[in-house]
């Protein structure tokens, strides 16, 4: 992720200052107006806007006796673009790092860093597209091509990601991604 985003980012998770963030997308204040509006200590808004600055995020313009701040509205925008390119990304073919390392197609390393603690599915993604991109994963990780398990031999292969093996070969077989005939399961190529 880009150096410059992720300090934007961090800037910004904060809800203090968030707070000053909304107060000067108003218009430009000083330290003191920032402080009596936010209910903040002066001391405390001058450590908060120093950090948006460092972020960029914020400028800071000398105005005898007191200094004012703005808001850089060009910065923010081009954090929301940057962050919008982040959530369309694997959708041109990006690749990203998946849980065990590996290359994979960034969607499906997102999806799979979501739903997968310490090598186990802490849920089955209700959401198709999700559910896909982890019963990829399964069946890859799980099932030689070429080779037929018993029903045995695939619960024992899914329990190791997750308790339901009943509903995760039932989307294993339903996806295409498995084949059932007489209680022995096949992957498909």
């Amino acid at each position: 992720m880009d150096p410059q985003l992720l300090e934007a980012l961090r800037a910004l998770a904060d809800a203090s200052r968030l707070r000053l963030v909304g107060l000067l997308s108003v218009r430009p204040m000083a330290v003191e107006e920032l402080a009596a509006a936010s209910g903040l200590s002066a001391g405390t808004v001058v450590h908060h806007l120093k950090r948006l600055e460092a972020a960029g995020l914020v400028e800071s313009t000398p105005h005898r006796p007191y200094v004012e701040y703005a808001l850089r509205l060009d910065r923010l925008q081009t954090v929301s673009k940057q962050l919008a390119g982040l959530e369309h990304a694997g959708e041109a073919g990006d690749r990203l790092a998946g849980p065990d390392g590996e290359s994979l197609p960034a969607y499906d390393a997102k999806v799979l860093r979501a739903f997968l603690r310490d090598g186990r599915l802490v849920s089955i993604p209700a959401q198709e597209r999700k559910r896909q991109a982890v019963l990829r994963y399964l069946a890859a990780r799980c099932f030689a091509e070429g080779r037929t398990y018993s029903e045995r031999e695939v619960n024992e292969r899914l329990g190791v990601y997750h308790d339901d093996v009943a509903a995760l070969r039932r989307y294993l077989v339903v996806a295409g991604l498995m084949t059932r005939a007489g209680g022995e399961y096949r992957r498909v190529a």
